[in-house]
C-alpha cells in the first residue's frame, strides 16, 4: 500500500484524536519518507518518548512500509504557545 500525505494525514487524525495534522512526503512524492506534525489532547502530561512510542504503535502498519519516517507531537497548549493556530 502507498501511502499518499492526504491518506496518511486521515489515518492519524483519527488514530491519534489530532487537533491538527501536518504531513510532509521528503521523498519527492514517492511516498517512502514522511515527517509530520501531530497536535493531540492525548500527549497531555506524556514526555518526548512516550509521545513517540503513543505515535509509532498506533502507525505501526504504515510506519513499517516506508522508509523513514520522523514525528514532532505537541498538546494543543503546547502548539497554541508556539504561536501555532488550530
Amino acid at each position: 500500500m502507498s501511502l499518499t500525505t492526504e491518506s496518511f494525514q486521515l489515518i492519524i487524525k483519527e488514530r491519534l484524536e489530532a487537533s491538527l495534522v501536518q504531513v510532509e512526503d521528503m521523498s519527492g512524492g514517492c511516498g517512502q519518507a514522511f515527517a509530520v506534525i501531530i497536535v493531540s489532547p492525548l500527549f497531555q502530561g506524556k514526555n518526548k518518548l512516550m509521545r513517540h512510542r503513543l505515535v509509532n504503535n498506533a502507525l505501526k502498519e504504515e510506519i513499517a512500509g516506508i522508509h523513514a519516517f520522523t514525528q514532532k507531537g505537541f498538546t494543543p497548549e503546547e502548539w497554541t504557545a508556539q504561536g501555532g493556530s488550530l
